[in-house]
């Protein structure tokens, strides 16, 4: 490919649209993130698909908010509509650290340059454009946008914040995975529609002044669903129970299968939530990763790295959803517990692709998911799944209705493995060996297990295998809703295992995070011993970070928790977060000393004898 043969991309510049002999663009997309077209970076995914259905689309990567604006207004007005996201992760998380300093870095920007866009540019950017131009309907979308949509707990601020609606200007949200509502959107304003109309889209939502009809909601021959009215944003700043209260609906309604509409006040406005569509079908979500991306940032970054397109510029996505729910992810949140996959050929069509991609020695990086073993796993039952709003599948225990065969997946592995040009594979997303140490009631699914974890470890570890038991202590890991950690402990023991049969010498790596709330500075030490034990000197670690839209935020912010409204202790200060977190390095000879005096300080002489032996 010619290093600018830039129509292969969706044009970013005045000078690319002439070059098209476009006189005028259907959409244009305004994006925290530099340029890459491919189906792991939205601003692609939203780009390609406005494509296939017609339209003529540009993207304005990590435009320049301060200034005159110039990069607002090089492409002039859309026919259609602006569409804005802040990028792929929440501004807030890609700028700061958990103790709320300043990255130096920004693995979504060419050469990690820092500081190419504002804190909360789905506001700024919102804000930019309805000023330029008022007349211009503004679509919001993005996981910042996604995650913001209702009243939430912004730990950057320290405060509680109104859904996002309220300071962003623009006409309408989509949430969650857009290629849905944007489908409908679309068809729709072919249709003649005014954004002023699109009130009744899924998966989408929106304000007025008006309280909205309090009618019960219903498709043709399904039952009625009453809207959920949540306590208003100023009723949740009096009150912190009335925003755990509130939490409970909302993680509850963003995994149903067939929700309520959800409402709430803020600042004299209503936001009003849209129950989401239904998960992806197989062929819906092939037309998504089966859309033209070149794979590749767009050859103005020529010659500098985009650290995330690195990352994962030779791995494949093979579905999306996450039915484990932790407390403390935003995986669900955005895209739901229930899977969705691909099709076996979707995904060799791919890995093709990457094969003859410039560089490609082989290697694949990755060939995973939000967990990569929950490859199309499902409800053995689907009246059971649609019935249900459980947010997690898998905790406390492991639903009987779940079809957890490993077997489609294994399959995928094999034959991508056969394919000419791949020397190995490797599995870098997060495995839930929950799913695979479980004992099914069906043999098949005992065989398929197994037959995975031998087959996982013996050929598609690079050497280490990350795993996340992330804590070992029974009440914060029921907090956390992850596994016991004797499960880890097992996992362990049949890791060495199949390591030693096939003559491998690999590491398990285990993940941790300290600050979570229940977790104390007790935990911590006994956390450090219980690994101790098991000789690790753990390297995979982090504080607790509260993002917005996750259980484990709730309780954070509001003390306690939302199912239970039980009082849950949280470390909040930087000293009770630090001294938690020096408990992971026990084993640096600097930390010795204040360890033991922390100890000494809670008269836990005991726990002293066990991590460092008797001392005076």
């Amino acid at each position: 490919m010619n290093t600018f043969e830039t129509d292969a991309w969706l044009p970013t510049t005045k000078k690319e649209v002439e070059a098209r002999g476009w006189d005028y663009i259907d959409v244009i997309l305004f994006s925290g993130d530099a340029y890459v077209d491919h189906p792991s970076f939205g601003a692609a995914v939203i780009g390609r698909l406005l494509e296939s259905e017609g339209l003529r689309v540009a993207i304005v990567p990590q435009p320049d908010w301060r200034g005159d604006y110039r990069d607002f207004k090089k492409l002039g007005k859309p026919r259609l509509f602006f569409g804005v996201s802040a990028g792929a992760m929440d501004s807030m998380i890609n700028h700061y650290t958990a103790n709320k300093r300043l990255r130096s870095d920004d693995a979504y920007t060419p050469g990690s340059r820092p500081g190419m866009r504002p804190d909360y540019p789905s506001i700024i950017y919102t804000q930019i454009v309805k000023k330029l131009y008022p007349d211009v309907p503004v679509l919001l979308g993005g996981i910042e946008a996604s995650l913001r949509r209702l009243t939430h707990y912004d730990y950057w601020q320290d405060k509680l914040k109104p859904g996002i609606l309220i300071e962003s200007p623009a006409d309408l949200l989509i949430y969650g995975m857009g290629e849905q509502p944007l489908r409908e959107l679309v068809k729709r304003l072919k249709k003649g529609e005014t954004f002023g109309e699109l009130k009744n889209i899924k998966q989408t939502a929106y304000t007025q002044i008006t309280p909205p009809p309090q009618e019960p909601t219903g498709e043709s021959g399904s039952p009625l669903k009453t809207d959920i009215i949540l306590h208003s944003h100023e009723e949740c700043l009096k009150d912190k129970l009335k925003q755990a209260g509130n939490f409970r609906h909302i993680e509850e309604e963003s995994n149903k299968h067939s929700a309520s509409r959800v409402i709430q006040q803020a600042a004299n406005r209503y936001i009003i939530i849209n129950p989401p569509f239904p998960p992806m079908t197989e062929k819906e979500i092939d037309a998504s990763f089966d859309l033209p991306y070149t794979r590749l940032p767009h050859p103005k970054y020529k010659g500098k790295i985009i650290p995330a397109f690195e990352m994962i510029k030779h791995s494949v996505n093979l579905h999306r959803g996450c039915f484990g729910g932790c407390a403390f992810c935003t995986i669900s949140a955005h895209q739901g517990k229930f899977i969705a996959s691909r099709s076996k050929e979707s995904i060799l069509k791919e890995v093709k692709n990457i094969t003859n991609m410039p560089g490609f020695k082989g290697y694949l990086s990755d060939l995973g998911g939000p967990s990569a073993n929950m490859y199309r796993m499902k409800g053995k039952n689907p009246d059971i799944c649609h019935a249900c709003k459980k947010p997690s599948c898998i905790s406390p225990v492991i639903c009987k209705n779940l079809d957890a065969d490993h077997s489609s997946l294994l399959d995928i592995y094999q034959a991508i493995d056969r394919l000419p040009g791949i020397k190995k594979t490797f599995i870098s997303s997060g495995v839930r060996y929950d799913l695979l140490l479980h004992e099914y009631n069906d043999a098949n699914l005992n065989r398929s297990a197994a037959r995975y974890t031998e087959e996982l470890i013996s050929k598609h570890i690079s050497g280490r295998l990350k795993v996340a038991p992330e804590h070992t202590r029974p009440n914060v890991l029921q907090i956390m809703r992850k596994p016991p950690f004797e499960q880890f402990e097992t996992f362990k023991a049949m890791f060495e295992q199949i390591n030693k049969k096939h003559k491998l010498n690999q590491q398990l790596i285990p993940y941790f995070i300290s600050g979570h709330p229940g977790c104390t500075e007790t935990d911590m030490a006994e956390l450090a011993i219980q690994t101790k034990g098991l000789n690790f000197h753990l390297e995979q670690v982090q504080d607790f970070t509260p993002s917005p839209m996750t259980l484990a935020t709730e309780i954070y912010y509001t003390g306690y928790h939302p199912y239970t409204l039980e009082k849950i202790y949280t470390a909040r200060g930087k000293e009770e977060k630090l001294s938690q977190r020096q408990y992971f390095f026990w084993y640096k000879p600097e930390l010795r000393k204040q360890i033991i005096q922390s100890l000494q300080r809670m008269k836990r002489k005991d726990l002293i004898n066990k991590l460092f032996g008797r001392t005076r």
